[in-house]
């Protein structure tokens, strides 16, 4: 272990002194501060930087060779950080952290957007029948199962059965609230029909959302009874806390509110307005392009300020939390460190668990 981190500081030393651009490499972690909303704005940019999706076989071995140099102290002389930075985001992006297998493309989180924005476009088409709000509120816990699914905690392994669990309540709870919210428009006499139109448009937000919230309940509810890791301002880890467990489950599911926001909230206030435009009123064909350019502007927008809300890591007072014995305490006279509350896990619409960042 000494050996290692003597060769790997090394390895750290020689590549500071050929780059002063970006701040010095450190084997996975961040490269930018996760204390500020701004440093999580940036490193949750380089997260879903859809350039990686393009990243080939060749790249990405060397990318991973490059970082096994680095750990064993055998990096070749004029290695940048840069360069050490950009191999680390291409490996995150690629292959999952516990597995070191490739993720399928279109459930990376770099895909997610690409790969997500059709499905958003479809949930927010005007004049929707029963059979098309049914399968785009299925099509979109689909695909965000698929996506928790591939970016899971290999770690430590949940049954199967907690997965279908999570699915079934976000498709049976999406489908019910689309369904009956379109139901109680059509029957609600006092709208005019250009009214109607504009108030479905906004049915899907409160589907996606309680969609979000049952699947976090039904995905994490087991965490309330047993609690979370807690660790100290080291990383050490000094016992499990359901105080810590609340906190995080409120604050993802808050988050999981939010994301979809300005998703499925934007894309029609923006069309009801762009749609009285002489362009869009002489060309209609154009309205299906345009509202997917907004859609994928919002997402673009949304997703990154979404999951940047709430640090990875959250600290909590400096007291010994429920279920921690004190003597693991009492080997210091120092004060206690704000103790921290695991990763809380990816916030998207079906975010996955934070895969080291």
């Amino acid at each position: 272990m000494a050996d290692t981190a003597t060769t790997a500081s090394a390895a750290a030393a020689s590549a500071a002194n050929t780059s002063t651009d970006a701040p010095p490499f450190q084997l996975g972690k961040p490269r930018f501060q996760q204390t500020s909303f701004y440093g999580r704005f940036r490193h949750f940019l380089d997260i879903i930087d859809p350039r990686t999706l393009f990243v080939t076989e060749r790249r990405l071995r060397e990318a991973v060779q490059l970082l096994e140099d680095y750990k064993h102290g055998t990096l070749r002389p004029g290695v940048t950080n840069e360069q050490l930075w950009s191999a680390q985001k291409i490996k995150q992006a690629i292959l999952h952290p516990d597995t070191n297998e490739k993720i399928f493309m279109p459930f990376r989180m770099s895909g997610y957007i690409p790969f997500g924005t059709p499905i958003v476009v479809g949930l927010l088409l005007p004049n929707q029948t029963l059979a098309s709000t049914v399968f785009w509120q299925w099509l979109n816990q689909s695909h965000n199962a698929c996506v928790n699914y591939a970016n899971r905690n290999a770690t430590k392994p949940s049954p199967a059965s907690k997965f279908i669990q999570g699915y079934l309540g976000a498709v049976i709870s999406a489908v019910s609230i689309a369904v009956g919210l379109n139901v109680l428009v059509q029957k609600a006499n006092k709208f005019t029909p250009a009214t109607r139109l504009l108030v479905q448009r906004f049915v899907p937000f409160p589907a996606v959302a309680s969609a979000n919230i049952c699947n976090v309940v039904l995905m994490r509810y087991g965490e309330l009874e047993e609690g979370i890791d807690v660790l100290d301002g080291d990383g050490n880890l000094v016992g499990s806390s359901k105080i810590a467990a609340r906190h995080a489950l409120l604050e993802t599911a808050l988050t999981r509110v939010v994301l979809p926001m300005p998703i499925l909230v934007l894309p029609p206030i923006v069309m009801s307005m762009l749609e009285k435009t002489a362009l869009l009123q002489a060309r209609p064909r154009l309205l299906l392009p345009v509202q997917s350019l907004v859609c994928l502007a919002a997402f673009g927008l949304a997703l990154p300020l979404a999951i940047s809300l709430f640090p990875q890591m959250s600290e909590a007072a400096p007291r010994i939390p429920e279920g921690v014995r004190p003597k693991l305490f009492s080997r210091t006279s120092k004060p206690l460190p704000p103790l921290q509350g695991a990763a809380k896990g990816l916030p998207l619409p079906g975010r996955p668990r934070s895969r080291g960042y």
